[in-house]
């Protein structure tokens, strides 16, 4: 959507904020839950075609503690929050937000999209998302809350598309494999030209700075231990064993666990071992060389 793309740091900051509100505030209402939750919220700009797509992935825990701290609620079986309740509640948020930024003067609009920056312009374009329906998918874990974890870290540091489905370079265009979810989650391959799929993988360049991993309510970062200590408490949960740094597995080790790739291994003759012969600060550089002859 290129409206987003052209303010991609406002636009993606307003997409976390409305989200956090819209789930906080269902959630402390009496008639869904009557609690306060913790969340983390994931950024991700891309679908399989690579093309803008811009969302949030949340994994939120099943619960939260009451609103007067003193027991835990849990979850009604079978769903968290009632995805139509939230989809109408986040398009409201979101819509207030964007129209705020666009009397403050914050969104910018270049080119074709130039028109945009006209009041009535921006409202007519607003006018028919006000009464589309949004999407709000919210689904249980399939197998448990260490699986939706290791399914969320897979991709939380990556790029818009790993080398493994990159088909072939050639004729001045690029092919790579992609899940066409409309039909099935059918596997085909797409070919476009160089220049084109430059374009769409910069699309998925961040704004300097921006933190694309971001945490709510007892998960947020200022208050995190004391409130997940209660949460123990109220669930009766024992307190975890501090872990013992030295048993910790080294970053190569959990880079090779998520990716498959070693960063050991030579990447010129995928025999030799890679190992650390001198660490430099970035700062200072290495020592200059000294002619003593």
């Amino acid at each position: 959507m290129p409206r987003l793309y052209q303010n991609k740091a406002l636009a993606y900051g307003l997409l976390f904020r409305a989200t956090a509100e819209t789930l906080r505030t269902i959630a402390a209402d009496p008639r869904h839950l009557g609690a306060e939750i913790g969340f983390f919220a994931v950024l991700h700009t891309w679908g399989q075609n690579l093309l803008h797509h811009p969302h949030l992935h949340c994994v939120v825990p099943g619960g939260g503690f009451s609103l007067d701290r003193t027991r835990w609620i849990a979850c009604k079986p079978g769903f968290f929050l009632p995805v139509r309740v939230l989809s109408r509640l986040f398009r409201r948020l979101f819509l207030q937000h964007l129209e705020k930024a666009f009397d403050a003067g914050q969104l910018k609009f270049f080119s074709d999209l130039q028109a945009l920056s006209e009041r009535n312009a921006f409202q007519r374009y607003l006018a028919p998302l006000r009464k589309a329906e949004w999407v709000i998918y919210a689904k249980p874990p399939f197998a448990g809350p260490e699986q939706v974890l290791d399914y969320v870290g897979r991709y939380t540091h990556r790029v818009a598309i790993s080398n493994n489905r990159l088909v072939a370079i050639e004729d001045g265009k690029v092919a790579f494999r992609w899940k066409d979810y409309r039909h099935g989650s059918r596997q085909k391959v797409m070919a476009v030209a160089a220049d084109e799929f430059i374009r769409r993988f910069l699309l998925h360049v961040l704004p300097e700075g921006f933190h694309r991993i971001r945490y709510y309510g007892f998960l947020g970062n200022r208050y995190r231990a004391q409130k997940l200590a209660h949460c123990r408490d109220l669930l009766g949960m024992p307190v975890p064993e501090p872990s013992d740094s030295r048993s910790a597995k080294d970053y190569r080790d959990r880079y090779e666990d998520l990716t498959g790739h070693s960063l050991r291994q030579c990447p010129a003759c995928r025999q030799g071992q890679m190992i650390i012969i001198e660490t430099f600060d970035g700062v200072t550089g290495r020592p200059q060389y000294q002619d003593t002859s």
